[in-house]
């Protein structure tokens, strides 16, 4: 019982923080489009929710809503599959290479005689 009040309290405060960055980052999207793009490109003033849209279409465009951070996109994944590398033995290396090379192509396996 304690467990899942736990986990309601923690699904609670996700939703305060989500609904709190919404808040924030859509102020700050309104106030930095109606204070540069009407005077630079004559666009016209964009209300509270649009600059909400606004917000959400650049996130999902240009790569957001990941966990994690620092590093710049896949940094922490590449510095642990470079460890792992460095640990593993020929053999393991081959066996990997070779089991890369079969999921080759959306993970089909690939063709062995040459298209024509």
């Amino acid at each position: 019982m304690r467990g899942n009040r736990f986990s309601i309290w923690k699904c609670v405060k996700i939703a305060l923080f989500v609904a709190m960055a919404t808040v924030v980052f859509g102020f700050l999207v309104q106030v930095l489009w109606n204070w540069l793009m009407p005077v630079l490109f004559g666009r016209p003033l964009i209300s509270f929710w649009q600059a909400v849209g606004l917000f959400l279409l650049s996130k999902i465009l240009f790569g957001g809503f990941h966990r994690g951070g620092g590093g710049g996109r896949g940094g922490r994944w590449r510095q642990e599959m470079k460890d792992r590398w460095e640990g593993m033995s020929e053999e393991e290396r081959a066996k990997f290479r070779a089991g890369m090379r079969e999921r080759k192509g959306w993970c089909r396996p690939v063709r062995e005689e040459p298209v024509r």
